[in-house]
């Protein structure tokens, strides 16, 4: 089922375009067309400028050519350099790199070429709907359409997976490429799998200290699930237990949105806060007697077993007995032992 629907965006559009953001908010949806305007006005305004100069200080011919081209050209070669800056002009040590300082999660670079391809067709927008505006050309027009045309996916893209990341909820932003805390092999090769591979049913447990990264770990890998369009959701166990009671079947703070239990992955986070605080706050009977409740106990553990869900954890070894463990919680729900997965970052663990 597709939440996000052609009336979902238009819905959103109309929300971004009418009102003042300064008390309605900033959505990510507006801040994607600010920054789309912001570079069309940086392709826009320096060719005005730089044709003005063209036009009555050179005897230069079709400065409305020029103009554009050479700005354009200057943008291109400036996001080349932006792009391929960090993997051609990399100073540090040979050291460093083993040690694998910079990236612990490897960027997306097909997703972030897209997103500079997508960028450089708004400034070559700007720069040529200048030129027509000082002087019409027809290959300045057979430039602009083209660029018109092609411009039309990426927003489509870019609009909608804002959407998915915006109605996700999530408490802030993060790439998994921007995670710097420490990580065992084996635990970075189960995160990896876990977002290249994303199975119906998989339970990832990410036990850690506070300090340890595993909020922000849980918020970077279902961003880039959302950005693959995939229903994320970020709830803490103290809210998702009150939501245990209600069978919403849409949500309507934003076009779009949707429940905890039509997400494709969520996130319980805050569910213990291990550390120093041994014992769990949240005792996993009383975490099943409110999932099994008698009015949507089948629904809710029917959900919860089939998605998959990113558990944000304590420590690993807590001192409850067998029945009062986590593990026992999962047989009760019936989520097979196979489709759990565990990392531990606590420092102490991590070598």
């Amino acid at each position: 089922m597709r939440f996000i629907t052609r009336k979902d965006l238009f819905q959103q559009l109309k929300n971004d375009l009418i009102g003042k953001d300064a008390y309605r908010g900033v959505t990510l949806t507006y801040s994607w067309m600010a920054n789309q305007f912001g570079h069309f006005s940086l392709g826009f305004i320096p060719t005005f400028i730089l044709y003005t100069f063209l036009s009555t200080k050179t005897e230069l011919s079709r400065p409305e050519i020029w103009a554009p081209a050479i700005i354009w050209g200057c943008w291109i070669l400036f996001e080349l350099y932006n792009f391929l800056g960090p993997l051609l002009f990399n100073v540090n040590s040979k050291k460093q790199d083993l040690q694998n300082e910079d990236y612990i999660f490897h960027p997306e670079w097909g997703n972030i070429t897209f997103d500079t391809l997508t960028d450089l067709c708004f400034f070559g927008l700007g720069a040529f709907s200048c030129s027509l505006l000082c002087t019409y050309s027809l290959p300045a027009m057979v430039i602009f359409l083209i660029l018109s045309v092609l411009v039309i996916y990426p927003s489509y893209y870019w609009y909608a997976t804002k959407m998915h990341l915006q109605n996700a909820g999530y408490p802030f932003q993060i790439r998994l490429s921007q995670w710097k805390f420490k990580i065992q092999d084996q635990d970075k090769a189960i995160i990896t799998d876990f977002v290249k591979n994303p199975q119906s049913g998989k339970h990832l447990l990410l036990f850690g200290s506070k300090g340890s990264g595993k909020t922000s770990l849980s918020v970077a890998i279902a961003t880039e699930l959302s950005i693959k369009n995939n229903r994320c959701s970020y709830v803490t166990a103290t809210k998702l237990l009150s939501m245990f009671f209600e069978k919403a079947e849409r949500v309507g703070l934003s076009p779009g949105s949707w429940a905890w239990h039509d997400s494709s992955l969520l996130i319980i986070d805050d569910i213990n806060p291990g550390g120093q605080i041994k014992k769990d706050i949240l005792r996993a009977p009383l975490f099943y007697e409110l999932l099994d409740n008698p009015e949507y106990g089948p629904f809710n553990k029917e959900y919860l077993r089939k998605m998959n869900t990113i558990w944000v954890m304590g420590n690993e070894e807590a001192p409850e007995q067998l029945e009062e463990r986590w593990e026992n919680l999962f047989k009760q729900i019936g989520i097979d032992e196979s489709n759990v997965l565990r990392v531990n970052l606590d420092p102490v663990m991590v070598k």
